[in-house]
Order: C-alpha cells, then structure tokens, then sequence
C-alpha cells in the first residue's frame, strides 16, 4: 500500500499548482482521500477530502473557492487543484486514505487516516 505525492514546487502568489496523489497496492474505489498541509512550527491541518462512495467533497474554509479536488479512480490518482495560491497556502502536502467519509468533522485532524504519503513541499512567494 503507497500513496505517493507530486507537483509541489515554487510559485508566486496569485499562481496555481495541481498536485497528485498516486496510489497502488489497493483498490482506491474504495477508499476516502484526503490532502492535508503542514507548515513550519504548525500543526497539520485538513485541506480538502473525497468520499469514496459518491465523490462528495469538502474543504476547510481557508481554501473554499481556490482548492478543487477530483479523483481518477481508473487512473489511481486523487488531485489537488490550486488556484489563486497565498502565502499562507505555503507548507508540506500529503495524502492519506481513511475508510471513513466527510460526515465525520474530525476529518480535518486526520483522525482515521492512514498510509501517509512523503508529502511535497509547496511554496507561495514572491
């Protein structure tokens, strides 16, 4: 079981990013996604999640109406689209998978998420 993130890098504010998280070694249908951040010296926060049954989505509200995430299931990849990126958007990006859904709140602090990615490091500035 892997999950595997890609398609951090540098970008000025006001730019955009997509990053993938590509799975093997498990069905991913079956599985909830989410994208977590962790910036220098805070904790790790929920950023956006993906059910597994009907692909219902949220996000925290920070990044509501700049962050999208969508999933490929034939393609075994979950992405994060991210646009009109902020300073404070800058931070390491993992995934993880939870058989859980969004119903839960608690989500949003990784509670029932496993198989944690490398992450990758996204950098907002000028």
């Amino acid at each position: 079981v892997q999950l595997v993130e890609s398609g951090g890098g540098l970008v000025q504010p006001g730019g955009s990013l997509r990053l993938s998280c590509a799975a093997s070694g498990f069905n991913l249908d079956l599985w909830t996604i989410g994208w977590f951040r962790q910036a220098p010296g805070k904790e790790r926060e929920g950023v956006s999640c993906i059910n597994k049954s009907d692909g219902s989505t949220d996000y925290t509200d920070s990044v509501k109406g700049r962050f999208t995430i969508s999933r490929d299931n034939a393609k075994k990849t979950v992405y994060l689209q991210m646009n009109n990126l902020k300073p404070d958007d800058t931070a390491v990006y993992y995934c993880a998978r939870s058989w859980g859904t969004t119903r839960d709140p608690a989500w949003k602090r990784g509670a029932g998420f496993g198989s944690w990615g490398q992450g990758t490091q996204v950098t907002v500035s000028s």
